[in-house]
């Protein structure tokens, strides 16, 4: 699945602009069975290579600044998975993708926003997966298709980003926002029309930059990717078309999530 994970920590401080959002995450989990275990890719995460967090109680790391003190309190105490590290190492590895574990990053708001909301008890235990600096599209795709089998042994693969990210566009004006609403419309037919194969998607979200409205909603396009992996992993599946499973607005404007 693909979800937006909000502004910093304030879908955990209960902001109105985060109100559709914080419902969202908090009744997502009855919509499908625990997972056994979650791999995370974040917006908030680039290495030289994709780097796994394989540490067995990663601590959190508050990557946010000028928030109220309570923001740098909150606790989300979800176990590592050391096993599931090496083995996400391995995978990449073999569809030749250059891989490394880091047994000392923590986990980011990316990771612990979202999950806090989603599964308060921190019980699962999850591993974050970078992105790779250049932020190819294609290589996340390839990336999202070297792990695609870990979803048939009960793990979520959870990209936490956001479909639209300006931050100098959030909250101005009443207007509507034309580019966000073109950008978000591409972008949910090119996903969830079952009328297109999977090549088709692939070599849209490929060429994205080529949609109406992309660089106004991705000035830079860290917040995408994890869109791009969580296609790869599910392009086998009914040709990569996705379920819509959020189109509402967060901080006044349409964002979207997308399941596979």
């Amino acid at each position: 699945m693909f979800i937006p994970h909000g502004g910093g920590p304030l879908p955990l401080l209960d902001e109105p602009g985060h109100r559709e959002l914080i419902g969202f995450l908090k009744a997502l989990p009855q919509s499908f069975p625990a997972p056994d275990a979650i791999v995370i890719i974040s917006a908030h995460w680039e290495e030289e290579v994709a780097t796994i967090t394989s540490a067995e109680a990663p601590e959190l790391i508050y990557d946010y600044y000028g928030f109220p003190p309570e923001s740098y309190q909150i606790r989300y105490p979800a176990p590592g998975h050391p096993a599931l590290a090496a083995r996400l190492k391995t995978l990449l590895e073999r569809a030749g993708i250059d891989a490394r574990l880091d047994a000392k990053r923590g986990f980011d708001h990316g990771m612990f926003v979202p999950l806090k909301l989603m599964y308060p008890e921190a019980q699962i235990p999850c591993v974050q997966l970078s992105l790779v600096k250049g932020l190819s599209p294609s290589q996340h795709i390839a990336i999202g298709k070297a792990i695609a089998e870990l979803r048939t042994d009960n793990v979520l693969i959870l990209g936490s980003g956001f479909s639209f990210h300006n931050l100098r566009a959030f909250g101005r004006g009443s207007e509507p926002d034309r580019d966000n609403l073109a950008f978000e419309a591409w972008l949910i037919d090119i996903c969830t029309n079952a009328a297109t194969d999977a090549s088709h998607k692939a070599r849209a979200l490929t060429n994205w930059q080529s949609a109406p409205g992309a660089r106004h909603c991705h000035p830079r396009e860290e917040h995408l990717l994890p869109l791009h992996v969580c296609f790869g992993a599910g392009m086998d599946s009914e040709s990569g078309t996705a379920q819509l499973i959020f189109d509402d607005t967060v901080l006044g404007k349409k964002t979207a999530a997308l399941r596979w």
